[in-house]
Order: C-alpha cells, then sequence, then structure tokens
C-alpha cells in the first residue's frame, strides 16, 4: 500500500508537506499542492478515512436536505443539476455527500438527529419547507449550514437572482409590444416572493397596469395546477396577451390548456418560462424563459459549506447572488410588427 512516505520521496518533499497537500491546507504553494496530488493519485494513494477523521475531527461528509414532496425533484433538470454540482464540488475538495432524512435504521428522527448520527461536517439545506420547525431546529444548531434560496438570520445562503431575472423577462416582453401580463406564480416562499417582485417592480416602471385576477398562485412543477390557472386566465373577458409561467416543466398544463382552447403560441398568445431546462429548447416553440445558473448555484453552496466547516473563523457569514441569463425562444411575438 502507498504511504505519505512513499509521496514524500517521489516528489522530493517532507512526509509533513504532503501530509499538508492531501489535506488541503493552504499553507504550501498551489502548485506544489497540485503536484502532490497529482503524483499521489498517479501512485493510487487511498487516504485512511477513520485515520484522518481521528486527526482533523471531520468526518468529510456534507449532508444535503432536500424534501420533494412532488417526487420528481432527483428527475427534474433543475434540481437535479443543483444537486449534481454540490457533489461534485464536494468531492474536488475531499468531501462524501450523504443525503439527510427521517430515518435512522428504520425509526423516526429528526433532521438534525440525523445530520449527528452521520456525523456529517455540515448540512446545505437545498428543497425543504423552510418553515417547518424541524428544519428550523437544524438551522439553529451548532452544525455549519448553507441554504439555496432562502434566508436566515446568522447563515449563509446562495441566492438565485430571482428579482432581477423576472424584471429582465417583463423589460424583454414589453419591448415585443405587450402590455396585458399575466403571472401563474408558484407557492409562497422566498423564491416566489423575489419573482413577484421583480414583476411588480418591472410592470410599474415601464407603467404596464397588472389586473389582480391576472396574478395567480400556482404551484411549481404542477402540471395540473398549472393547467387550471391557464384555462383560468383564458376565460377571462380580455384575455393577457402574454403568460408567466412558474416554470418550464408546469408549462406544460399551460400549453395543453392554450392549444386545447384552440390558440397558437405565440401567434394568439404569448408565454414565458422559467429555469432554462433543457425541456423548454426542444419545445415548439421554443419557449423564452430564464436560465438559472445551477452549476454555479450547487459549486457555490458546497464550496461556502466546506470553507465554513474549515475556517469557521474567517468565513463570511452573508448572502450570495448567482446570476442566471435570458434564452430567447420563439415564444413571444413582436406585437411592434403588427
Amino acid at each position: 500500500m502507498v504511504s505519505m512516505k512513499d509521496i514524500a520521496q517521489a516528489c522530493g518533499v517532507s512526509v509533513a508537506t504532503v501530509s499538508k497537500a492531501l489535506n488541503g491546507q493552504q499553507d504550501i504553494g498551489r502548485e506544489t499542492r497540485e503536484r502532490i496530488r497529482q503524483v499521489a493519485d498517479e501512485m493510487g494513494y487511498m487516504t485512511n478515512a477513520s485515520a484522518r477523521a481521528l486527526k482533523t475531527s471531520r468526518s468529510f461528509n456534507i449532508g444535503v436536505l432536500f424534501v420533494d414532496p412532488r417526487q420528481g425533484g432527483l428527475a427534474h433538470e433543475y434540481f437535479s443539476s443543483v444537486l449534481d454540482s454540490i457533489r461534485v464540488e464536494g468531492e474536488r475538495c475531499g468531501y462524501d455527500i450523504t443525503f439527510i432524512n427521517r430515518n435512522v435504521a428504520r425509526k423516526q428522527t429528526t433532521y438534525l438527529q440525523h445530520c449527528l448520527y452521520r456525523g456529517v461536517d455540515g448540512v446545505v439545506i437545498a428543497s425543504v419547507d423552510f418553515h417547518d420547525p424541524l428544519v428550523v431546529e437544524l438551522v439553529n444548531s451548532q452544525l455549519p449550514v448553507v441554504t439555496i434560496d432562502h434566508v436566515f438570520n446568522n447563515r449563509i445562503a446562495i441566492m438565485s437572482d430571482n428579482v432581477s431575472g423576472m424584471e429582465t423577462l417583463v423589460r424583454y416582453v414589453a419591448g415585443k409590444g405587450h402590455r396585458r401580463l399575466a403571472f401563474i406564480h408558484g407557492e409562497q416562499t422566498t423564491v416566489t416572493d423575489g419573482r413577484l417582485t421583480g414583476f411588480y417592480r418591472a410592470c410599474e416602471a415601464l407603467e404596464i397596469p397588472v389586473r389582480d385576477e391576472c396574478v395567480i398562485e400556482g404551484a411549481y412543477h404542477d402540471v395540473g395546477r398549472c393547467y387550471e390557472a391557464t384555462k383560468e386566465l383564458l376565460a377571462l373577458p380580455e384575455r393577457p396577451s402574454c403568460i408567466f409561467f412558474p416554470d418550464d416543466f408546469s408549462y406544460i398544463g399551460g400549453y395543453n390548456a392554450i392549444t386545447e382552447a384552440g390558440l397558437k403560441i405565440p401567434e394568439d398568445i404569448s408565454a414565458v418560462g422559467y429555469d432554462g431546462i433543457r425541456l423548454a429548447s426542444v419545445m415548439s416553440p421554443a419557449l423564452t424563459t430564464w436560465r438559472q445558473n445551477t452549476e454555479d448555484l450547487g459549486r457555490e453552496a458546497s464550496a461556502r459549506l466546506i470553507e465554513l466547516i474549515e475556517h469557521p473563523k474567517t468565513a463570511l457569514i452573508d448572502r450570495y447572488v448567482v446570476s442566471g441569463r435570458l434564452l430567447e425562444g420563439s415564444s413571444v411575438a413582436d406585437l411592434t410588427t403588427r
């Protein structure tokens, strides 16, 4: 079995330097650290996890709390991409990933109890009911915690740019001459609050009136509710010229309601999504949407948590916003040419 001493001899450095490089310590040069890691990989060196845990008082294991009541999260392109980015960054830094739940040996536990049982060094909370008392208990514990798209006091939060993303979409649609806008938004969350703020803020700045009956609560990733909400909008005496949907997947329900009504997109009514998943680009017509940077969301969450675990006295507790971008499809008609 390859030892640190073997690696040290191959690299011409001390065993202490090899130990620092393999443990990710920053008090040696980056080139030296990377060269030692490369040689270790080539020689087939495997860290003894138990020994490393005893030496560092860490398990090198990150918990991920992800609760999806619709049972579609891991199959949903947006969430799966975020979770995969958390995993990739964690593994790059030498950490394993454990999903946190409420079961240990078939017994009900709290999220915090499961974290303590698994011995995780910290937790990324990616998708839950953030008002759940069991989630609040975990957030208020001594464990390092990073949240995605929700803000708690004294906790690091990684936020998608929901306000500016929605503002950009509204300005784009308004630039095409649309003034009768409708918005089917998701359930009450921090994400929804941000998007509603962006929607109303942009409409106010552009002096676009928004009728109360044109803003309807739906649900994220829920085709059925989006279908019903779209039918409600289409039944209005003066239907909207463009509908903003809660996400690209839910748009399928809206699309079905529109086509069942004998209408065409974008000839008769325009549509805008959110998330920027691959589905949006392969539908006909391609959906105009806001591409959330899922890779950076997951990577940033994992990196900030590891920084908090390894450098608790210097890690900055703050809110970090990850920017997305507009994906222009062909689902929004240009009314300025009519």
